[in-house]
């Protein structure tokens, strides 16, 4: 038996007819959630990346932004 996965747009005519017609053959469908990101982990991706830049004061910071 074979595993197979396959993404759909549930929202479309045509995703809403394969998924029903799946489901009339029997065949087990699993819906596998979709979760973002959260920001805490996005901020740890950014700091190990290199990402982040530190500034001893808030001065600091608007100079180097130009502002």
């Amino acid at each position: 038996m074979a595993t197979y996965t396959i993404t759909l747009n549930e929202r479309s005519a045509r995703g809403k007819a394969l998924v029903s017609y799946l489901k009339a053959l029997g065949v087990l469908i699993q819906k596998v959630p979709t979760r973002a990101k959260s920001s805490y982990l996005r901020s740890q991706e950014d700091k190990q990346a290199g990402r982040i830049e530190t500034f001893a004061s808030s001065e600091e910071m608007f100079k180097s932004l130009g502002i």
